[in-house]
């Protein structure tokens, strides 16, 4: 059934900005703004069922599972955005986030707007992947109805996966067939129907909360350092050295000596450097502690 989308928050008219063709440059920047401040205080609300997902990502971390994330245009690519920019940050694997966006891999710098109404590629794309009870999927879609996301959570649900809704349109079929909705009400956009704007901005906060504060749970960050990230390239060299100094309020030279003893790994750095011990030692107390520096540096023996 075709959804009435005159129906759905995201397609309403903004009573706000009826004018904006008629308004001079910095009037239409300050109309922009005052929308855009209304987003946070949207996402605020939904809070505690982004926790639920952050716990069920976790979760399925621990075994071994994925977060995956599916999306349609604007949806999707913010989806490839997220995924894409943790193994940088934390050190994981890239199997370990993933994004599926409908039309694939050129969706995600161009548009393939006709591939959203394919419910069947969804649910295609889905198997392709081979989701399972292990892993969490979580559907992105502004309006909630995107045939292609639907498709592919149907058959995410039918295998077992946790899945995730989120939308900006709380009735939306998204959010009712979720086991987790995740619904920010941002209300209409500043141009009609343009849910790249505050709808996009709000599901940007929240899969940046949510991969976050996973990578948080698991053992990550350390105080909120980025302790697993890979120094890969010079400026990243530079952050883990800098990062090493502020965990262990050590000078430069001594946490570049420390991370060359440690073979550039900085968690074991930081335990080499607060207590003292070797490089054996500290991947033993962070093995024993599940990765975690705090709980490793804690460790009596």
């Amino acid at each position: 059934m075709e959804p009435r989308y005159e129906t759905l928050v995201t397609e309403e008219v903004n009573p706000r900005t009826r004018d904006l063709d008629a308004l001079p440059t910095e009037e239409i920047l300050r109309r922009i703004n005052a929308e855009d401040r209304g987003v946070p205080d949207a996402v605020a609300a939904v809070i505690p069922d982004v926790a639920r997902a952050v716990e069920a990502a976790e979760d399925a971390m621990r075994r071994g599972g994925r977060l995956i994330y599916v999306g349609a245009g604007t949806s999707g690519r913010i989806g490839v955005l997220d995924a894409t920019e943790c193994p940088p940050t934390f050190g994981v694997g890239p199997e370990v986030v993933q994004a599926i966006v409908a039309g694939g891999a050129p969706a995600s710098v161009a548009s393939a707007a006709g591939v959203e109404d394919d419910r069947e590629q969804g649910a295609r794309d889905v198997a392709e992947r081979g989701v399972g009870p292990d892993d969490v999927v979580v559907g992105i879609a502004a309006s909630g109805t995107t045939p292609y996301v639907l498709g592919a959570m149907e058959e995410a649900r039918r295998r077992g996966a946790t899945t995730v809704g989120l939308c900006c349109n709380p009735a939306a079929p998204l959010a009712t067939m979720a086991r987790i909705a995740i619904c920010p009400v941002v209300g209409p956009e500043v141009i009609m129907g343009s849910t790249r704007m505050k709808a996009g901005t709000a599901q940007k906060l929240i899969l940046n909360m949510l991969s976050t504060t996973t990578m948080v749970r698991l053992g990550k960050v350390y105080q909120n350092l980025m302790v697993d990230m890979k120094p890969l390239n010079r400026k990243l060299a530079a952050r883990a050295r800098r990062m090493l100094m502020i965990a262990a309020s050590v000078d430069a030279p001594r946490a570049e000596a420390l991370l060359d003893q440690a073979r550039g790994n900085l968690k074991a750095a930081i335990v080499m450097a607060v207590i003292g011990c070797a490089y054996e030692d500290a991947l033993r107390r962070l093995e024993q502690s599940e990765g975690f520096v705090r709980r490793a540096i804690a460790k009596r023996n």
